[in-house]
């Protein structure tokens, strides 16, 4: 496995731009304001063919009037347990702080490499900053700009050269899961209860997350990525700018995974911005699979299931193909069934149907049903073909693409969907112009044969 480095230090020192600097992303949102990161974010780097996990953490602080820092804390000090290699950054533009000393003194006893970073360092002229950080018993000091990028190359050939030796392992096929939901519906406490472990920070107060953190877990042999993301709120509840940024994330989680597990809480009910966020993930073309949260707080009658499948499935239509199911993340009650309904998902979400299968079934559809009329033409179809997956996307010629009904496309995908089995995935029917083909149901025209002359 590839080696692990963390990042710890106090907030604001810069902890966040130097994991985008490292891994050349802006996967780790960045602001001014202090604790803006709050659980672990995991990262993939690169440096001179040296490759290596890398870890973002929380603010290390003790703020009686933050309701996080105490959670804060207990992820800083997992990230240390966990890591092969550590980075404490120190702010060189603000000076020493108490909370750098506790932290060297925990650092202190480890038996790994720490090194100590004085970032906020642009330019040869502020190197004179690092005398006060000596004060310290540091002896090793590193100065850099992780904003400007001053110092990195240098500190980067040297971390590489300390780390353990990578294993060579084979590439990871990952089923990318994104939870999304409103806030404070359980997102964290569901990947949470599926590690095991507290990896992330939970809380009762809406908001709790603020970035979309990534975590990697195995069931059952085979490799899921899940991906946390912050509560979608209605537009008109987002005023602080963090949290409009937080929400960016959130969306753009949802075009880069598989399938988008939506939560929704069962106790409150179903409400108009859980059916919205439905349609962020119906519009992304994304897998997607309801997950009825809180179950075991609901009022339990012989019909709640089913009027709650009910209600789902009359609100979201157009996601008729996305299972529903039922869990309690604080019980753990069915949270393991959410992985064979995924595979399921996955399975037919990457599904290819042989090209001569797919016209079979389109010339049936077309026989059992004619389209309409075109201004007194006929809408003649030629030839259909897949085009790609994830979702399965298929692509069918006709001469007038602009006037198949919709009416007429649903039914063309409901066919597709009934002949292949592929009814819980998404499926993308596009329509293109195309002349002068044998349209399904006519016949060939016969060759003449011409006689030679003798």
């Amino acid at each position: 496995m590839k080696p692990v480095v963390a990042i710890v230090g106090r907030p604001n020192v810069g902890k966040s731009t130097l994991f985008n600097r490292i891994t050349r992303s802006r996967n780790a949102l960045v602001d001014n304001l202090p604790g803006v990161t709050r659980d672990r974010h995991f990262g993939d780097a690169r440096w001179n063919d040296t490759l290596f996990s890398l870890v973002d953490t929380g603010g290390f602080a003790d703020d009686k009037e933050d309701h996080f820092s105490s959670q804060i804390r207990v992820q800083v000090q997992l990230a240390i347990e966990e890591a092969d290699l550590i980075i404490l950054v120190l702010d060189g533009k603000n000076g020493i702080s108490p909370f750098d000393e506790e932290l060297i003194k925990i650092l202190r006893p480890c038996d790994k490499p720490v090194f100590y970073l004085v970032n906020k360092i642009d330019g040869l002229e502020l190197e004179f900053k690092l005398y006060e950080f000596y004060n310290l018993g540091i002896t090793n000091l590193f100065s850099v700009s992780a904003e400007h990028g001053y110092g990195i190359p240098d500190f980067l050939d040297i971390l590489t050269r300390s780390l353990p030796t990578a294993d060579k392992y084979p590439q990871i096929d990952l089923i990318k899961l994104a939870v999304v939901g409103r806030p404070n519906v359980g997102k964290s406490s569901l990947i949470n209860r599926i590690l095991g472990e507290n990896r992330l920070v939970v809380s009762d107060l809406p908001g709790t997350t603020r970035d979309s953190v990534d975590t990697i877990c195995t069931i059952n042999d085979r490799s899921y990525l899940m991906i946390d993301t912050a509560g979608i709120r209605r537009k008109s509840k987002v005023s602080a700018r963090l949290e409009k940024f937080s929400i960016i994330k959130s969306l753009k989680s949802l075009d880069r995974c598989d399938i988008a597990l939506i939560i929704i809480d069962a106790y409150e009910g179903i409400t108009e911005q859980d059916i919205k966020i439905a349609g962020y993930a119906y519009e992304r073309h994304c897998g997607c699979i309801f997950l009825l949260n809180k179950w075991d707080i609901v009022e339990k009658d012989a019909n709640i299931a089913k009027k709650f499948i009910e209600e789902l499935r009359y609100s979201a239509k157009y996601l008729s193909f996305a299972p529903i199911l039922t869990i309690s993340a604080l019980t753990g009650q069915r949270v393991f069934k959410i992985f064979n309904l995924a595979n399921e998902v996955f399975d037919q979400y990457e599904q290819r149907v042989k090209t001569g299968k797919l016209n079979n079934i389109l010339e049936s559809a077309l026989k059992r049903n004619e389209p309409s009329l075109h201004q007194g033409k006929r809408l003649k179809f030629y030839y259909a073909t897949q085009v790609s997956s994830k979702p399965p996307t298929f692509i069918i010629f006709v001469n007038y693409p602009q006037a198949v009904h919709f009416s007429y496309k649903r039914y063309l995908i409901n066919q597709i969907r009934e002949k292949t089995g592929l009814i819980k995935t998404p499926l993308r029917l596009l329509f293109r112009q195309r002349t002068g083909r044998i349209e399904f149901g006519s016949k060939k025209p016969q060759k003449k044969s011409i006689k030679k002359k003798r």
